[in-house]
Parts: C-alpha cells; sequence; structure tokens
C-alpha cells in the first residue's frame, strides 16, 4: 500500500495532524495505525463489583486507542506556554497559543460547545498564594469533562473515518527509510509512504526509544515526575475550583528544594488506574455532566526527578517504584494523610471510618515503604502548604493513593518543523517528549499537518 501521509498513533497529536491535513488537501491518501481498539471498543474491565482492580489487559483500553491516553482523561485543555511542554521553544511562543487556541475551536464546533472556559487572569488566588509560599501558575483551561471530550473525539472520527483508512489494533513494529520516504513494518505486512508522522503518546516511550536507536536519532533524557493522588472532600477546595476548575500550584520545599506542582485536579471526580507497559499507577477523571461527579476532589502531587550522567534511564526509575508498589499492594496502595505522618499502615477498617469515601479500590498499605524518603517528605511539606490556602487538605481522612507516576519520553532531536535528520519524518505528541498535555500535543499535529501540507 502506498499514501501520501501514514500516521503512527491515534492520539491527539494523530488526530488533529489527520484532521487539518484533510482540511488543506481533501485529496491527501492517509492511513493512520493504532495499536489500541476504535473509541468505541475501548472499555476498562473494572466495574467496581466483579472486576474491582486492574487485570493488566494486554492492550489497555485506558491507555490506547483512538483519542489515546487522553480519551477518557477528564478532557482539560490549558491553553498555557507556562506548562504542558516546551512546543514554545521549538515553534515560538505566539504561534503555540494560537494553536491551541485553533484546537479549542475545533473542539467546540464538534459536540464542545456550552463547556466552560476558565482563566487564571485576575484571580485573588495568586496573591493568596505568594502569601504561602506557593506560586499559580497562568492559563486558560477549557473543561470538556471525560463525558463531553468522549463525544467531541466520535464526532472527529466519524468526519474523518471515510475520508482516510484506519489500522486499529495493528502495533508498528519498525520504520524503515527508502530512497523515496518510509515503510512501517507491521507483523508480516508493509506499507510505503511520501511523509511519516509519529505520535505514540507516552505509552508509546519505550517503542520511541528502540526506533530512535535503529534509525540513529539522537535522544536526550527527559525527567519522571514521581508522587500520589490526593482525593478529598470536594467542598475543602470548591472556593479555588469554582473559580480556576483547575489551578496549578507549585512549592519549593524547605528541607531539599524541590519543586512540588499540583496536576491534573478533578472537582467531584474519581481515582482511576492506569496501565502502562503492565505497570498499574493511579490517574483521576471527572465528568461535565453532574449523574456522574462524585463528593470527592482528587489531584496529584508530583516531584520533578531530573538525572545527570552517567543515569539516563528516568523512566527506568518511575518504573522501578511503581512496581514496589505493584508488589506490596497488587496495584495501587492507599493510605491515610494521619497514618502517613504518624508513620503507620491504613488498614480497612481506618479508611472504612473515615469521613472520605474513596472512589477507586485500592489496597491499605504504607506509602513510606513505596516513596524515597525526599519524595515523600516533599509531598508531606506540599500538604501542610495547600492546608493553607484550603484548610482541610491535611485533615487525617485525607487520602493518597500511589504511586502516580508521569512518563516522560526521552526528548527526540527535532528541530523548529518538528522533523527529524530524515526530510519527511516527523514527531510529535507526547513520544516526542516535547509535548506533555492534551493542548500542547494536538497543537503540534495541527502544526506539522500545515508544513506538510504547504509542501505537497
Amino acid at each position: 500500500m502506498k499514501y501520501d501521509v501514514i500516521i503512527v498513533g491515534a492520539g491527539p497529536g494523530g488526530i488533529f495532524s489527520a484532521y487539518e491535513l484533510i482540511q488543506k488537501n481533501p485529496k491527501l491518501r492517509i492511513a493512520v495505525y493504532e495499536s489500541g481498539f476504535p473509541l468505541e471498543k475501548r472499555h476498562c474491565p473494572i466495574d467496581g463489583q466483579k472486576v474491582k482492580s486492574c487485570i493488566k489487559c494486554k492492550t489497555c483500553a485506558i491507555m490506547s486507542g483512538f483519542g489515546g491516553a487522553g480519551a477518557f482523561s477528564d478532557g482539560k485543555y490549558n491553553i498555557t506556554n507556562d506548562f504542558g511542554g516546551t512546543l514554545h521553544e521549538h515553534i515560538g511562543r505566539s504561534q503555540a497559543i494560537s494553536l491551541m487556541k485553533y484546537v479549542d475551536e475545533i473542539n467546540i464546533a464538534h459536540g464542545g460547545e456550552g463547556t466552560r472556559m476558565y482563566s487564571t487572569a485576575g484571580t485573588k488566588f495568586k496573591k493568596l498564594c505568594l502569601q504561602n509560599k506557593l506560586k499559580l501558575l497562568d492559563a486558560s483551561v477549557r473543561h470538556l469533562g471525560t463525558d463531553i471530550n468522549y463525544i467531541v473525539l466520535e464526532n472527529i472520527y466519524n468526519e474523518l473515518k471515510d475520508k482516510m483508512d484506519f489500522f486499529f489494533q495493528t502495533p508498528i513494529d519498525s520504520i524503515e527509510i527508502l530512497s523515496d520516504g518510509y515503510r512501517v513494518h507491521y507483523g508480516s505486512d508493509f506499507a510505503d509512504c511520501t511523509r511519516c508522522i509519529v505520535s505514540v503518546g507516552r505509552s508509546g516511550s519505550k517503542w520511541m526509544e528502540s526506533i530512535c536507536r535503529s534509525l540513529d536519532i539522537p535522544t536526550k533524557s527527559n525527567r519522571v515526575d514521581l508522587g500520589v493522588r490526593v482525593e478529598l472532600p470536594a467542598v475543602i477546595f470548591s472556593h479555588l475550583t469554582d473559580e480556576l476548575y483547575e489551578s496549578k500550584i507549585v512549592y519549593r520545599t524547605e528541607k531539599f528544594e524541590d519543586n512540588v506542582r499540583t496536576f491534573c485536579m478533578n472537582p467531584n471526580g474519581i481515582v482511576v488506574n492506569e496501565n502502562t507497559n503492565g505497570i498499574v499507577t493511579v490517574n483521576g477523571h471527572s465528568y461535565e455532566g453532574a449523574e456522574k461527579q462524585t463528593e470527592n476532589t482528587n489531584f496529584a502531587l508530583l516531584v520533578a526527578k531530573h538525572f545527570s550522567e552517567p543515569f539516563k534511564d528516568s523512566n527506568g526509575y518511575g518504573e522501578s517504584i511503581a512496581k514496589l508498589s505493584n508488589m506490596l499492594g497488587g496495584g495501587v496502595i492507599v493510605q491515610r494523610f494521619g497514618d502517613l505522618v504518624r508513620g503507620r499502615r491504613s488498614n480497612a477498617k481506618r479508611i472504612e471510618e473515615g469521613l472520605v469515601v474513596p472512589t477507586l479500590a485500592a489496597t491499605p498499605g504504607d506509602l513510606s515503604l513505596v516513596l524515597p524518603k525526599r519524595i515523600l517528605d516533599g509531598i508531606i511539606e506540599m500538604i501542610y502548604a495547600l492546608d493553607k490556602i484550603a484548610p482541610g487538605t491535611a485533615n487525617d481522612d485525607t487520602l493518597l493513593y500511589g504511586v502516580e507516576v508521569k512518563f516522560y519520553n526521552m526528548e527526540v532531536d527535532i528541530d523548529e518543523n518538528l522533523e527529524t535528520k530524515y526530510k519527511g519524518l516527523y514527531i510529535i505528541g507526547d513520544g516526542s517528549g516535547v509535548t506533555h498535555s492534551l493542548s500542547h500535543a494536538s497543537a503540534s499535529g495541527v502544526y506539522v499537518a500545515r508544513k506538510i501540507a504547504e509542501e505537497m
């Protein structure tokens, strides 16, 4: 089979590159290869009754498939250069913001109308945070919710499916460089193309590293984010979430001077499992529709670790800690904050008697046996700091789920066009190590699509 463009990965980057290519040139022959399932077949077996915890499916329906890992996220599109990736370092700050706004327009046109855009501009909470040694990052955020996000993806797929070829449950084994383009191999078959866009997301980090090795594409070590997911009554953070929805707050610890940050805040949301390369970690979702909302809010507290020579495998370090959690708890561990600071493991009785009803069936345990002391000390410091702007955060019954790990791909050497040293081979989205969010990944897809459309 011969195509003008082959896209590897149907996450946000791949979807928006496919969308923009068709907008710019409807005659292009495009194929999209995805290791996971179509959107309607993406179902996690965990139902809370018969199946209460991760059974480690061969292909994780939460992490892979049309929509990527963002399909069942809470659908937050942060329009900012302050976090979410370093796309602006490649294409410029103003262009990055412009592309993120364009992505937002597409989402609104495909089912996201009526959802709210939140902003930190002019908020009184900036001053409150600074008065308590915290920094609130600037951003505008469109919250679609897991339910509306699904509808948006469904509508985009319905618009694309008859205009290009989609191959699901078709992982690409390797990419071969031809004299006039590229050949992607899958099983015993292959397909050729003039341009190739690789957008495999965080779950494809190991695959991306192997491709870069085989093609001699330079990479450099990225960071890994380690921490916990906090769950507490929604009313404790309601004064922040009602105005900002998601507040990205950074704290510099006094003991080690590490940066601890809040991440992926889900008002009235749920805590969920994730399976990345067979390792079970924790994440959070939230819904726009009131019928699926809970009385809890959850968010991650993460400490970023950058490694220097001679160690380069930051993801391997994160995996080893997650494996330890899986070994001790059979998956995710949950602990009351009061138990953690008292140096004792949580048990089912104490959690059941607590004021916070957990939304994820996790194993009661002791996070101090899993997370390194430096990281755990930073998280405890951060919780006490947040308690000053949201009293009740440091309550004994606040739940901590561990571990949460954000794996980042080795940062691939790409130029200002997001192109490798091979002409026509583009690496975009979170798999590039350049973007770390829905909005940045989607914007990178639009950017590359426009470059290709101009050339072809």
